[in-house]
């Protein structure tokens, strides 16, 4: 079997403050490291559990954080940058995904780095009426295309969201969430065994695990953080206004209707 990672911050063990995750951070280049940590560790684990490939895409931010000459090299490919409107580029190729790294949704009580796409600009979003965080959407960006979401890493609240909505997906707790910039980390080596611990049960019940998905078509609510900025609407004549920050959007798909926000 094939296995695809995908690589936020946010839930990178170590992490826990906003200067380790942004480019112009004063610790950015440690939380690059870290990133690279837990890579390396989740790769190893697939390769030890028997996947044939490996695929690793770097998807915080721009997609430019690891660093290239400390990836290890079991992996068959790294994908980073940026890549258009394909969220998942090669997971045709891939048999189940695991999730590395992931934080809970805005809004989520002692959630460590809480958001939901962009701290800076959105409050909330929802799917079909129900509020969701990145971990559901991308869920369901590869549910509809058949692949399970088979463990998500990152602080306690991340991984109860993610049991929440993926039943026997595994979690590898590797943090618990006090305030939104700080917890309990498990120490580094625990936390990559943890990881590799992880991985190998979740690549014995990936046949065992269905893919997510919701039904269609999918209404993609957002609220924004600030009243006035809704996108003109003559760039988007589709969308719905809900208030003077909230709109919404149809798709026949969830990366659809998340690419027309």
């Amino acid at each position: 079997m094939n296995i695809y990672i995908m690589v936020d911050a946010e839930g990178i063990s170590g992490i826990f403050d906003c200067e380790q995750v942004m480019s112009s951070g004063s610790r950015y280049s440690e939380g690059r490291e870290l990133m690279v940590r837990d890579i390396n560790a989740c790769v190893e684990a697939c390769k030890e559990a028997g996947a044939k490939k490996v695929y690793v895409r770097d998807c915080h931010a721009h997609g430019t954080n690891v660093i290239w000459s400390k990836l290890s090299s079991l992996a068959d490919y790294y994908i980073v940058g940026y890549t258009g409107q394909d969220r998942f580029p090669g997971l045709d190729e891939c048999d189940g995904v695991i999730l590395l790294g992931y934080h809970s949704m805005a809004g989520t009580a002692g959630g460590m780095l809480e958001h939901t796409m962009s701290s800076a600009s959105v409050q909330n979003y929802w799917v079909n009426g129900q509020k969701v965080g990145e971990i559901a959407i991308d869920a369901a960006i590869v549910g509809e295309r058949g692949k399970p979401v088979i463990m998500v890493s990152g602080d306690d609240k991340a991984c109860r969201e993610a049991e929440a909505f993926l039943p026997g997906v595994v979690t590898a707790e590797v943090k618990k969430g006090i305030t939104w910039k700080g917890g309990m980390l498990l120490p580094p080596e625990k936390a990559y065994a943890l990881i590799k611990q992880k991985t190998k049960e979740a690549i014995l019940k990936l046949p065992h695990l269905k893919p997510f998905v919701f039904e269609k078509p999918i209404r993609l609510r957002v609220e924004l953080t600030e009243r006035g900025i809704l996108p003109p609407q003559y760039s988007k004549p589709y969308m719905k206004i809900i208030d003077g920050r909230t709109y919404e959007v149809e798709g026949s798909s969830m990366e659809e209707a998340l690419f027309r926000l």
